[in-house]
């Protein structure tokens, strides 16, 4: 007798007995989800953000030097942890995804998707067919993820798309990219919209305050949360009171600076200003 492997058996279930992705339930209440930022090549580093109580991890592989192999680590490394394994890819691409996803990741975030066509090759990029364009290779996804379902129904209803909005050229397209069937979060990327408007670093110039209203209002209209990323306690709370659901929290790096701080500052011992940092 030929067996075939656990993760292709489905089986009928109720409603209530499936698995339902954490953050994505949050966000279908109206709450609010913090990520993570794991920018440091670290399975330790990983797991201990896991178990902190953020609703996710965000694995930084656009900006950090974090590889295949150790994102596939640091996510089997949240097995049993609260915070769910999402990564940000280099590039909106369907292989980018599939290898995120093939690892185990539960979302996918996208970077400078400003068009109606990479929105549309985002949310077909994270869902297998007939939904989407995803490669089928579950053997090692259902490894973190095993599920009485099989994997594919499974990772069609819980594995989260996320789209950055980031680029000037994005704001014309806002209503194309946020009806787009598959898309779950509107997430701005804001240091890179404020370069792209010509306007770096100036969060409260008139051009990025008139960009960021649009975009909560094209999430609101669309019914989609919205994101940014918040450095602080004050502007996490400014933030949710303004309409967003979606924060990204600070990297791994910026936290162990701030922790790290005022034992210093205790004893006069301060480290070397970024602007004096040589660049070698």
């Amino acid at each position: 007798m030929r067996f075939l492997p656990f993760f292709l058996f489905t089986f009928s279930l109720s409603a209530q007995d499936l698995w339902e992705n954490p953050v994505r339930k949050l966000l279908k209440e109206g709450k609010p989800v913090i990520a993570g930022t794991v920018t440091i090549p670290s399975v330790d580093v990983a797991a201990q953000m896991a178990n902190m109580g953020f609703d996710l991890i965000w694995i930084e592989m656009e900006h950090s030097p974090i590889t295949l192999e150790t994102a596939r680590n640091m996510i089997l490394a949240t097995r049993g942890l609260k915070a769910m394994p999402f990564i940000r890819v280099p590039v909106n691409e369907l292989w980018t995804a599939k290898r995120a996803l093939d690892m185990g990741a539960i979302g996918v975030i996208f970077p400078f998707t400003s068009t109606p066509e990479l929105a549309k090759q985002a949310a077909a990029a994270t869902k297998y067919p007939p939904e989407g364009r995803r490669g089928f290779a579950a053997g090692l996804p259902s490894f973190r993820w095993p599920s009485p379902e099989g994997y594919p129904a499974f990772a069609n209803r819980n594995v989260m798309t996320i789209v950055i909005v980031e680029e000037e050229r994005a704001l014309a397209n806002l209503d194309a990219i946020a009806s787009t069937p598959g898309i779950d979060v509107l997430f701005i990327g804001t240091n890179d919209l404020a370069q792209s408007l010509g306007v770096g670093g100036q969060m409260d110039h008139p051009k990025m305050k008139a960009a960021l209203d649009k975009i909560l209002a094209a999430g609101k209209k669309h019914g989609l949360p919205v994101g940014r990323p918040a450095g602080s306690p004050e502007l996490i709370k400014r933030y949710l009171a303004e309409g967003y659901q979606f924060i990204q929290g600070p990297s791994d790096l910026v936290m162990l600076g701030g922790g790290a701080k005022p034992l210093l500052d205790a004893l006069g011992k301060s480290g070397i200003n970024p602007k004096d940092r040589p660049l070698y």
